[in-house]
């Protein structure tokens, strides 16, 4: 087995970061081209609220979809200038900034970038947490066609 191109899947995590710095090792080793991908959930306000005194709906003049993406773009293009700077060196990078649900992006970037590994970090939840939160590295291993390693942070 050939492992020529890895995707590493991060968030602004301490998981996602130890994942990173493991596949960036991974692909040193292998002197193997990087994937780097982060993917941006979209944070959708609503248009109205109800006042809490009157109970009357009245729209917020907060800050609206467009700079909320705007705001969320940028900071997804932080983290991945500093993950490269961080881990890089010398490796061919590849970066990827999506907009969407996690596990479905990742898995749509592995194929764009024609990935032979997949390497995310996980946040090791469990139970109830886990139920209503969801297992994005368990919907990617579940749904991937190349190999997944997924790198877990013993916390001591």
């Amino acid at each position: 087995m050939k492992i020529s191109r890895i995707l590493i899947g991060i968030d602004d995590s301490k998981f996602a970061d130890y994942a990173a710095s493991y596949g960036f090792d991974l692909a040193k080793t292998f002197n193997a081209h990087v994937g780097l991908v982060h993917i941006v959930e979209p944070v959708v306000t609503p248009i109205t609220t109800n006042d809490t005194i009157t109970g009357l709906p009245y729209e917020d003049p907060g800050v609206n979809d467009v700079e909320m993406l705007n705001v969320q773009e940028h900071l997804s293009e932080s983290l991945v200038d500093r993950t490269i700077e961080k881990y890089a060196g010398d490796l061919q990078v590849t970066h990827f900034s999506e907009f969407g649900a996690t596990a479905e992006g990742i898995l749509h970037c592995s194929k764009e970038f024609n990935a032979d590994l997949i390497v995310i970090g996980t946040h090791s939840r469990t139970g109830l947490d886990r139920f209503f939160m969801g297992s994005v590295a368990e919907s990617v291993v579940r749904h991937s066609e190349v190999p997944v390693l997924v790198v877990p942070l013993a916390e001591k």
